[in-house]
């Protein structure tokens, strides 16, 4: 069975939680993602910060972009699964959590993220319908 470590995409950039939001959008429409990870100074991470956060907790708030800084976003602790994890370790903390991405640990430190689309690539059908349904049913 794959791990993280194995099907993750390794090459992630991180908003700082002191940066604004407007600068997270604007780095998360440079790279044409979705997501991006929040990290501290000391390059631990903070949380995640979606698109749907920018528009449902500032925009829609009417706060302004260029004041509110992206760790005021970082809710709690963010869910993450471990390097060495197993692709079957993954889809279950997608499921019980409900997302769609993770963001990869080894140790304190972010390695990756991985996405529902590459545990998709690496495990036989059935599996991935399994996790679809769990996503998906409320």
């Amino acid at each position: 069975m794959p791990t993280a470590r194995e099907i993750m995409t390794s090459d992630v950039e991180c908003v700082n939680a002191d940066e604004s939001v407007l600068e997270a959008a604007e780095k998360m429409a440079r790279l044409d993602v979705g997501s991006l990870p929040i990290c501290g100074t000391d390059d631990r991470l903070k949380g995640m910060l979606t698109d749907r956060d920018i528009v449902v907790k500032v925009l829609a708030q009417g706060k302004d972009a260029k004041a509110c800084l992206a760790g005021e976003l970082a809710q709690g602790e963010a869910v993450t699964i471990g390097a060495d994890d197993d692709a079957r370790e993954i889809l279950r903390t997608m499921a019980q959590y409900k997302v769609r991405r993770l963001p990869v640990i080894d140790g304190h430190r972010l390695v990756g993220i991985v996405a529902l689309a590459e545990v998709a690539r690496a495990l036989p059908d059935a599996t991935v319908g399994d996790l679809l349904d769990a996503l998906t049913t409320d």
